[in-house]
């Protein structure tokens, strides 16, 4: 192997090596939203959530920018807020799509937001299938959806709303390496 190669060869794999280590590095650098496993079955967990409050806005145009200006000073407080995990998209597919970001757990009162198309809301504790995915953004047609509602079919899991859907990772992370889920409230038998 003459050198060229050699270094060419190195030079792509410390530079995969480091495109993976920041990947995952930004995304453990982000509070998650808590949640308890109740049963695992293969790649699909059935999650108890606890009340959650988020920001949220309607999809279209500068969504993401918005939430992002509020959690960036752009509230009526002018308090900076730490980026938390997943970015929640719900109504997927319907004209109701929206975007939001869960703030962070020890945040009891969340200032009111600035822009008249942020709200900020609490979200009732629930319990949903959620089956883990990567690459790109699907919408309730897509494989991991499917996927997971025939999970949901075979084991006789009743969904008591439509899939949701949780972004962890920054948009410059390579799609094979994204970690996504789709999240389908369901109620367990007592």
């Amino acid at each position: 192997m003459s050198k060229a190669v050699w270094w060419s060869a190195s030079a792509v794999v410390l530079l995969s090596a480091t495109v993976l280590t920041g990947c995952f590095a930004t995304r453990a650098g982000y509070e998650s939203a808590p949640y308890r496993v109740v049963r695992r079955e293969g790649k699909v967990e059935i999650r108890e959530y606890p009340a959650l409050k988020v920001v949220e806005t309607a999809t279209g145009g500068d969504d993401f920018m918005r939430l992002f200006r509020y959690i960036s000073k752009d509230n009526a407080a002018e308090q900076k807020i730490a980026m938390t995990t997943p970015v929640l998209m719900t109504g997927v597919g319907s004209d109701a799509k929206k975007m939001a970001f869960v703030l962070p757990e020890k945040m009891e009162t969340p200032p009111a937001p600035k822009d008249g198309k942020v709200a900020v809301r609490r979200v009732e504790p629930g319990t949903f299938a959620v089956l883990r995915f990567r690459g790109g953004q699907q919408g309730p047609e897509g494989k991991a959806a499917r996927t997971l509602q025939a999970w949901m079919e075979e084991k006789r899991l009743l969904a008591t709303g439509p899939a949701q859907f949780g972004y962890f990772d920054p948009p410059w992370t390579p799609g094979f390496l994204r970690r996504n889920e789709v999240m389908v409230p369901t109620v367990l038998a007592p």
